[in-house]
């Protein structure tokens, strides 16, 4: 399995988390239920939740995140190692695919970045597209209570992650 997408996925997340410092973690984010400190609490976390996946394991997606005051990209960095070694430990069918991590870790590089205000356009848009790709295919409707928004519009000539984000119920400046 060719995870080159998803480690570009996990390298642009660590390199936004290394942007955040502590006086960021009370801005608002695009995701209305979280300031920066609740996401990069949830982005940090999810790396560790998709290893329990790719082990064929349920995560507690309900349980509290653990919270940290700072050290996020070292431990999201420790955590996405985990993730990846997940993977390459994996034998025949694997229980999920890493699309859909692609389409989290997208989402939520895409929120942090506008949070703190830190240009976008240097992403590689590999992880947005598989993401986005993943998520048109397979988020329905009534599916997005609680995770995700209704769909809203990307601007014409939108980049891969500013369509990622409005399919997640982002609204795209």
């Amino acid at each position: 399995m060719d995870l080159t997408t998803l480690k570009t996925a996990l390298d642009q997340a660590a390199g936004m988390l290394d942007r955040v410092d502590a006086g960021d973690v009370t801005r608002p984010t695009p995701c209305s239920d979280w300031d920066v400190g609740s996401l990069v609490d949830h982005l940090v976390a999810s790396p560790g939740n998709f290893a329990t996946m790719v082990r064929g394991e349920r995560p507690d997606w309900s349980a509290p995140t653990p919270h940290l005051d700072a050290g996020w990209p070292e431990a999201f960095r420790s955590s996405s190692a985990d993730l990846l070694a997940a993977w390459d430990a994996v034998q025949g069918d694997p229980p999920t695919v890493p699309s859909w991590q692609c389409a989290e870790l997208a989402v939520h590089t895409w929120d942090l970045g506008i949070a703190l205000d830190a240009p976008l356009d240097g992403l590689d848009p590999a992880p947005a597209e598989e993401g986005l790709a993943f998520m048109t295919a397979n988020l329905k409707p009534e599916m997005r209570e609680g995770a995700f928004g209704p769909e809203q519009p990307a601007p014409a000539g939108a980049s891969a992650y500013d369509r990622i984000a409005a399919f997640a119920g982002r609204t795209v400046p």
